[in-house]
């Protein structure tokens, strides 16, 4: 048998990347801006090398658009890339609740109310990032019962990339009485193992965010002079 190797563990970069995906996902770092090597090695105090593997792990999950040549940016969607987006949740998720009622256990409903209260505090408080984390986390804990793995990694892609539009949602427009009510009428819904009603609502619940989100984007790019979609 061959003797132990070293493996090596890279956490700088996993830690760089970790804060840049936050930037991007609370949009402080705002769609097609430029990333700048030079800069963020000087912000993050580190050298280059770091920030490179950083953004290479972005460019993986469609965060930033990297090239070894070219630099980076910040990914930026057009609108009809924005509405597949949600669409696929809707093909996705869906399936993953229809699946997922009939087997949720008592636990999962514990989970999913002790979520919830912890969502109306981030409302309360106006955390819109932890908001978004747990709102993630409410909706995988609905879904958790369907046991459905590939499935999951899969909507883990497309969830990061509406995380970030989503969050705009929240943060810009009044729209967190409807949210919270339909949250909650998922799980009563799921709690009564009525299959048809809790898919209906939460095909309405994405939809309802998707055209609420089209109309700002757009409007905000309007605003900004962008004639691109």
């Amino acid at each position: 048998m061959a003797g132990k190797r070293a493996v090596s563990r890279n956490t700088l970069p996993d830690v760089i990347a970790n804060d840049l995906r936050e930037r991007i996902l609370s949009g402080e770092l705002a769609e097609g801006e430029i990333i700048r090597q030079e800069s963020l090695a000087d912000e993050y105090d580190v050298s280059r090398m770091p920030i490179r593997e950083a953004l290479k792990r972005l460019d993986a999950e469609g965060l930033v658009q990297f090239t070894n040549n070219r630099g980076a940016s910040v990914t930026k969607h057009s609108l009809p890339e924005i509405a597949e987006i949600f669409d696929l949740r809707i093909l996705i998720e869906v399936d993953l609740f229809r699946r997922a009622i009939p087997a949720m256990t008592s636990t999962d409903f514990a989970l999913c109310y002790q979520l919830l209260e912890e969502m109306d505090a981030s409302y309360d408080a106006n955390d819109v990032g932890k908001w978004g984390t747990l709102n993630h986390q409410y909706h995988s804990a609905l879904y958790a019962a369907a046991d459905r793995k590939l499935t999951n990694d899969v909507l883990q892609g497309i969830s990061l990339h509406s995380d970030r539009f989503v969050r705009m949602h929240l943060s810009v427009m009044e729209q967190r009485e409807p949210a919270k009510k339909e949250h909650r009428d998922l799980l009563r819904y799921a709690e009564a193992r009525d299959v048809e009603k809790a898919c209906a609502t939460l095909r309405d619940h994405i939809t309802r965010t998707k055209d609420a989100l089209l109309r700002l984007v757009a409007e905000n790019r309007a605003l900004a002079g962008d004639q691109a979609n």
